[in-house]
């Protein structure tokens, strides 16, 4: 079982992706912003991944990723976007800021789940 930070701040959003990180058997936790998610992280808590919008208030997505990226303990954290609002050279940005992967909103049960298989275990699982 792995420990994952979403860091949304829609409530749908929200619900959506807890139902299915637990779903999986995983433990999900939620900041309604960039800066609660960091603070919870530099906490010492031992998440195995970051799902994280890139509109919210205090510190948005670009900025958390700026933040963790920039600090050696969370070069290696899986971070997987979700945002409506970007189009495709946004996404190359956020790619190349380091995040891992992006995932389009509303959010698709089955590619969430890929996500999160490819980010806690290293590698697809082609028997779903």
């Amino acid at each position: 079982m792995a420990k994952v930070l979403i860091a949304e701040d829609d409530r749908i959003s929200q619900k959506l992706a807890v139902k299915i990180v637990e779903e999986m058997g995983h433990t999900a936790f939620v900041s309604p912003n960039g800066k609660h998610a960091y603070e919870a992280l530099m906490a010492g808590n031992d998440f195995s991944m970051l799902l994280t919008d890139i509109m919210m208030p205090e510190m948005d997505g670009r900025q958390l990723i700026q933040t963790l990226r920039g600090d050696q303990q969370f070069m290696k954290l899986p971070i997987v976007i979700m945002s409506a609002v970007v189009g495709i050279s946004e996404i190359s940005n956020l790619l190349e800021l380091g995040a891992t992967l992006f995932l389009a909103k509303p959010l698709d049960r089955k590619e969430l789940q890929e996500y999160i298989r490819r980010c806690i275990h290293g590698a697809p699982n082609n028997g779903d």
